[in-house]
């Protein structure tokens, strides 16, 4: 049987050539499936669990549609129909990490047709957002509450979308992006095309589904329940916390990326700081981490200068990273969804892999039940890592070892990786995302005129924004350096509807009233 390409399957030939050059020249089964409908514009809902190629499969129709074929790429039709901040296609995903990821996937296939595309999420200041969509984007890849709070702004509209694309719709439903999704969905055009991919229909995505798709061509490869075949499940029970942090620190010291998953945000920060002051450099993904330091981190654990990465599961949603080896859940998650989702950040696209779950004396009753809930077979296996002759499953999985390197120099490589990331936004490190920052400029500049002069010994003045007038002159200083100006004029334009801003001067370095 001749093997199919996406020649075969009607991708036009400059998308084609640009899945080839990054090494993609067979379609995966949801692609194979779903193609066909997709370009020929037909609405479709794809079922398939994590890893099984989805993100190719929405953004080959997107960016062949919205290019028009290959008759509308050669004549360069994408561009001419780019309007400021009314983006064509929209992509919803659960988290920043997966907006990023969709992104550079979109990218790859949208470059070679003259489609613009750019990601909106929360976490950082929404400027530069903003300054993309009025430039004019084709394809907004978007987490649901960043993208709410621009529409709400009127900062864009989404009255020229022609293609919609809800990712991993079943993880929106558990973080209860459910109502956000549809007040999204509502500002689309009702005969747009419109994708769904998630690897389960509960939790009211049956309703989404109803509401917004119309007569969807279903295509299913793999339900979320069923086993992966290359992936092999591991049930080690360890008699205590000693065993049991002897274990974790064995299985991190592999040379291979390897995820650890906790339950709690602490517990992933605290493990990450115990493995790398143990010489292996290992890194966090929790939500309490700012989104400068969650894209350091991820790029520390894809560039491979940190081989672990300990994660809460909510953080780690939409962590798509090829190249895992191991999966250890450190404490058996707490239903078997959580447990299939965290397992296939392993065995991606046909790739092995390995699963751990570690367990304590009190944890193996709830161990059972979450195995018989996830249909998975696995017969515990007693491990003591500290004995002399550990067992041979367990050396298996930490395969070769890596050199231990030294914590300071791990510290030290960071600090540069943090320094180099604010040059690279151009602001000091007290600007990144602080009051001191960007924002607190913006919010100076919308005030009216400035307050009057600084009087002698005074400080400086302040400058107000706006196009208003200076106020007249201040009155005596009183300390050194303190007093601010006295008497302020008028604020000018731009300013409180009141107009006046003047007033006293007030003491050490307050902003003149």
């Amino acid at each position: 049987m001749t093997t199919q390409t996406f020649a075969d399957l009607g991708v036009p030939a400059p998308i084609a050539h640009a899945l080839e050059k990054n090494g993609k020249t067979e379609p995966f089964p949801i692609q194979r499936d779903t193609l066909p409908d997709t370009l020929k514009g037909r609405d479709v809902l794809g079922r398939g669990r994590t890893g099984s190629g989805k993100t190719i499969a929405f953004g080959i129709p997107i960016a062949a549609n919205l290019a028009g074929g290959e008759a509308g790429i050669a004549a360069g039709e994408a561009a001419k129909k780019r309007r400021p901040s009314r983006p064509r296609a929209i992509i919803l995903a659960p988290t920043r990490e997966l907006v990023t990821q969709i992104a550079e996937t979109l990218k790859m296939l949208a470059d070679p047709v003259g489609l613009k595309v750019t990601t909106i999420f929360g976490g950082v200041p929404q400027r530069r957002q903003e300054a993309a969509l009025e430039a004019g984007v084709d394809i907004v890849v978007a987490a649901p509450g960043r993208l709410d709070d621009l529409l709400k702004q009127k900062l864009l509209t989404l009255d020229g979308v022609e293609i919609t694309v809800l990712d991993e719709a079943d993880h929106m439903a558990d973080m209860g992006f459910l109502p956000v999704v549809t007040r999204i969905m509502n500002q689309t055009p009702k005969q747009g095309q419109r994708l769904l991919f998630s690897a389960t229909l509960d939790n009211g995505v049956d309703n989404i589904v109803k509401k917004y798709l119309h007569d969807p061509v279903r295509h299913s490869v793999d339900s979320a329940e069923s086993p992966v075949p290359q992936l092999t499940h591991h049930i080690f029970e360890v008699s205590g916390k000693g065993q049991k942090d002897a274990l974790i620190e064995a299985l991190a010291s592999g040379n291979t990326r390897r995820i650890m998953f906790t339950r709690m945000k602490h517990q992933a920060k605290k493990l990450a700081k115990q493995l790398t002051a143990a010489g292996i450099p290992a890194v966090e993904l929790q939500g309490n981490l700012s989104q400068n330091a969650r894209d350091r981190n991820l790029a520390e654990f894809v560039s491979g200068e940190a081989l672990v990465l300990v994660a809460t599961d909510v953080a780690a949603r939409g962590v798509h990273v090829d190249g895992v080896d191991l999966v250890v859940h450190i404490d058996p998650p707490v239903e078997h969804k959580a447990y299939l989702h965290r397992s296939g950040r392993t065995a991606r696209a046909g790739n092995e892999g390995d699963v751990v779950t570690i367990v304590l004396p009190e944890q193996r009753g709830e161990m059972r039940t979450l195995m018989r809930a996830a249909k998975i077979n696995v017969t515990p296996l007693q491990v003591d890592p500290m004995a002399k002759n550990v067992n041979r499953e367990v050396l298996d999985l930490i395969g070769e070892v890596a050199p231990r390197q030294d914590p300071k120099a791990i510290e030290a490589r960071r600090a540069e990786a943090q320094a180099a990331q604010q040059r690279a936004a151009g602001h000091n490190p007290a600007g990144s995302g602080s009051s001191t920052g960007a924002n607190a400029k913006r919010k100076r500049s919308r005030r009216g005129g400035g307050g009057g002069q600084a009087g002698q010994g005074g400080g400086q003045p302040r400058q107000g924004g706006g196009q208003g007038g200076g106020g007249s002159r201040g009155g005596q200083g009183g300390r050194p350096g303190g007093q601010r100006g006295g008497q302020g004029g008028q604020g000018g334009q731009g300013g409180r509807p009141s107009g006046q801003r003047g007033g006293q001067g007030r003491q050490g370095g307050q902003r003149s009233a």
